[in-house]
This record gives C-alpha cells, structure tokens and sequence, in this order.
C-alpha cells in the first residue's frame, strides 16, 4: 500500500482504515488441539498474538505448550519451538514421553532474541513457543537475561515480529514466590493474553486460568490432570471434583461456582465441635477464613445457635477455590449439617450469597447453575427465591426447584 509521504528522510504515513476495509484472513482462529485450552483461548488461537503462559515451577507450562505444539503440527501447521532452558536432546526425551510426531515441528536451542527474530521472519511458522522469556537476552541491551531492560525489550521485538509477520507466539513466563510473572509489570501490558497455571492444593489437577484476553472473555478456565505421559484434559470438571464423595455423611453439601462462564459442582464440608479453648478456632480451606466467620456469627444471631462455644471448619474437597459468594448457603448448610448432625440429601444442590441479616440474595446465572445440576443427575436446588423470577416456567421438568428467602427456610430443607 502506498503512504503519504512527508519530508524528505521521513517514514511514509500509513493510511488509517475503515472496520470494513480491514481483512481478518480466511481463519480468524485455529483449534489448539484441546478443548479445555481453547476455551481458556477464547474459540481457539488467534494467528499473530502474543500469549503470555505464567505458573510454578514444574506445574507442566512447558508440557502444555509442547502437547499444542505436536497437535498443531499435526493439523497441518508450521510450528517452531525455541527453548533457553534445555537443549535438543533434552527436548526429545520429554516429546518422546509425551507424543512423538514426525510432522512439520522444528525444535532450537537459542537464547540470542536478535538470532530468533531474524529466524522468525525467515521461516515464518504459524505458532512459535519461546521457552522461557527469562532466558532470553538482547546484545543491545545491558544486564543479564532475565532482568527488567532484557525482558522488556525482548518481549517488545517478540511483539512486532508476531503482529508483523502474522506469528502466533507462546510465551513461557517464570513466576515470583508471591505468584506474578517475573520480570516487569509492562510485560503483561504488551502481550494479548495472559494465562496463569495453576495446581489444586492436593495437587491431583491443574488449572489454566486466563486473567487477560483481548480476544475473549477473562477468568476463564480450563482443566487438566498431570499424567505420566503428559496432560490430559478434564471435559466433565464437575463430574471429577465430586468423585469419591462420601454418603449418608453429615457437614456436607454440595454447591455450583461459576468460573467464568463455565458452571463447576464442589463440594463444602464443614464440622463444627465444641471447644477447648477460651476462644474458638476457625480454619477455612477453599474459601475465604473472613467469610466463614461472618457466616458462624450470622448463625448465632438470626438462628440461635451458641456458636461462641463451637470450633469451625470449612474446606471446599478437591482443593479449588470459591472466590465467588453464591458458595455461602452451601457453607452455611454444611455447617448446620453438622451442628444438627442431620445428613443432606446427596441428590440436592445449594447455592447462595447470605447477607448480614440472615436473607438470602440472588447470584447470577442461575440457569447455568440449574443445568449443571441436571446434567449430572441432581434431583433437587435449593436457592434463592429473587433467582427464579428471570427463570421460564417449565424451563427444568426433571429438578425440583426451592426458592427460599432467609435461612430460617433453609432449616426446613435440609432437616
């Protein structure tokens, strides 16, 4: 395209262009190979973006983006992976373990980003991992790889070297012990996505969760379980959380988090015994500690129980995260299962935000939630009565649905 020029030893001026004007190419997207991570992606991977990959050490980053790797090459892409941290031979015994492929994939060792982008503009594949950003290093620039100058400006020339040739490039980023990507807060500014990776305390499954896309929504996750011969996507993560679940157990229930979009069934258990301290203990795992003693307190005042005198915990099985309110009326359920020593029905899901007064308030997609219970054969919700009037009638044949206002009601469901 011809510029506008301006003065003479001036860069020609390119014209700006219209939404219309502008050509997406004939695929905006292709498939990674999983749909756990092309979830996270947001459809897939976009041709000439710069994915930002952070999590601990040994969690599977590298395993992860050698297993895309392999699959796109077998798609019929050209794929090139670059490490700085182990050499060819290394290379191959991990690909060798994990899926051995004689397609279009190239492997190089090469730490030198000047000799990679220069390879980069050669070659032109359509994915590149860069294993790891920490080890890279620009003769332009002062300092040892891996610090703030040489991450930044070998981020900057990764960049234009994927918008500039259409490369779609995978950044490995280490992490601190505080768990942000090492190396300057701007590396996260540059690039289009970045995903963190992430373990469950037992340590049984992983978690990929995007925390920016320009190409899709955000909190997004997917999940993997760590094998001997690589990762290994979980599709149904509502169906593996529950596995193993105990019955006709009391302090147990069962509740749905929303992840982004995707509805996830946990169970929370809680146990409640009298004290022998002057001051009660309260333990949480899986949910705010601040939360569980705002709910003890709530307990004692609109229900009447001495929870002054009673230790409390609550653990939320299988080692994820409730970051989301609507995990409150299954804690509080769980919590008096255990105080009455009543057992919850095993076929019932509960969710709900409890507030200070003792109500119960609405959470948000709450026919997503109520789908996930029937998929995996629950029989009974428990939730709030303001939830239900966006729901159509008859829109669940196969579930009963109760709405209840306040947890004095909730005390009628569960015994």
């Amino acid at each position: 395209m011809k510029g506008i020029t301006g003065r003479p030893g001036m860069a020609a001026v390119k014209k700006p262009l219209r939404l219309s004007e502008i050509d997406t190419g004939d695929d905006a997207r292709f498939s990674s190979g999983y749909d756990e991570f092309d979830r996270v992606l947001g459809g897939g991977i976009v041709p000439g973006s710069l994915v930002l990959v952070g999590g601990d050490p040994g969690i599977g980053k590298s395993t992860l983006l050698l297993q895309t790797s392999i699959k796109a090459a077998e798609s019929g892409k050209k794929v090139l992976y670059i490490s700085g941290e182990e050499s060819l031979a290394q290379i191959r015994l991990r690909a060798e373990r994990i899926e051995k492929t004689e397609k279009d994939l190239r492997f190089l060792s090469e730490i030198n980003i000047s000799e990679i982008c220069s390879l980069l503009e050669h070659e032109k594949p359509d994915l590149c991992v860069i294993d790891s950003i920490q080890t890279m290093y620009c003769d332009d620039i002062q300092g040892s790889a891996g610090s703030v100058s040489q991450v930044r400006e070998c981020s900057q020339r990764l960049m234009y070297s994927a918008k500039s040739e259409n490369i779609t490039i995978f950044i490995v980023g280490h992490v601190t012990k505080e768990g942000m990507v090492a190396g300057p807060r701007v590396l996260e500014h540059i690039v289009d996505t970045v995903l963190y990776f992430e373990s469950a305390e037992s340590g049984a499954y992983r978690i990929l969760r995007s925390v920016k896309n320009r190409f899709g929504s955000t909190n997004e996750i997917g999940v993997f379980e760590m094998t001997d011969s690589g990762l290994r996507e979980v599709l149904n993560p509502s169906e593996y959380m529950l596995e193993g679940r105990p019955e006709m157990a009391t302090g147990a229930a069962v509740t749905c988090l929303m992840e982004g979009t995707r509805p996830i069934l946990v169970e929370v258990q809680g146990l409640v015994t009298e004290t022998q301290f002057n001051l009660p203990r309260r333990q949480a795992s899986g949910i705010d500690y601040n939360r569980l003693t705002l709910l003890m307190a709530v307990l004692e005042k609109r229900l009447g129980i001495r929870c002054s005198g009673l230790d409390a915990y609550l653990n939320i099985a299988g080692g994820i995260k409730a970051t989301e309110p609507a995990a409150d009326l299954a804690a509080a359920a769980a919590i008096l299962s255990s105080y009455r020593n009543k057992v919850i029905p095993s076929d019932v899901v509960i969710f709900g935000e409890v507030g200070l007064s003792g109500e119960v308030r609405s959470v948000s997609q709450t026919s997503d939630r109520i789908k996930e219970a029937v998929k995996l054969g629950f029989r009974r919700v428990i939730c709030p009565e303001t939830s239900l009037r966006g729901l159509k009638q008859g829109a669940f044949p196969d579930i009963e649905i109760n709405g209840i206002r306040n947890l004095s009601e909730l005390i009628a469901y569960i015994g």
